[in-house]
């Protein structure tokens, strides 16, 4: 899935952390990105939110924008909402889909 050089190096990185140096070493550095990840997943979440919204804001449809993505255009409105887990929360008052 991850076609782009930048994903896959990030990807390979991790990989690394958990393929290099003792059990200790590998442990302990696999623990600390543990324990980064989720501020860097909601980063992550908040900086995809903000190029969805710019490629609407550019007149690209919900549908064109999934397309490019590789997902529907439901997630698409989701995410330019702020919908993070749509099994979980709820789309913001006044914008649920009928």
């Amino acid at each position: 899935m991850a076609e782009d050089e930048e994903v896959r190096r990030v990807l390979d990185s991790i990989d690394a952390l958990g393929e290099q140096g003792d059990a200790a070493e590998r442990a302990k550095r696999l623990t600390e990105l543990l324990d980064e990840l989720p501020g860097s997943q909601s980063k992550a979440r908040e900086m995809r939110q903000k190029a969805v919204r710019e490629m609407r804001d550019q007149g690209m449809t919900l549908r064109e924008i999934g397309t490019l993505l590789g997902i529907s255009f439901g997630r698409v409105r989701q995410i330019a909402d702020g919908v993070t887990n749509p099994r979980t929360q709820k789309m913001p008052k006044g914008e649920e889909e009928s």
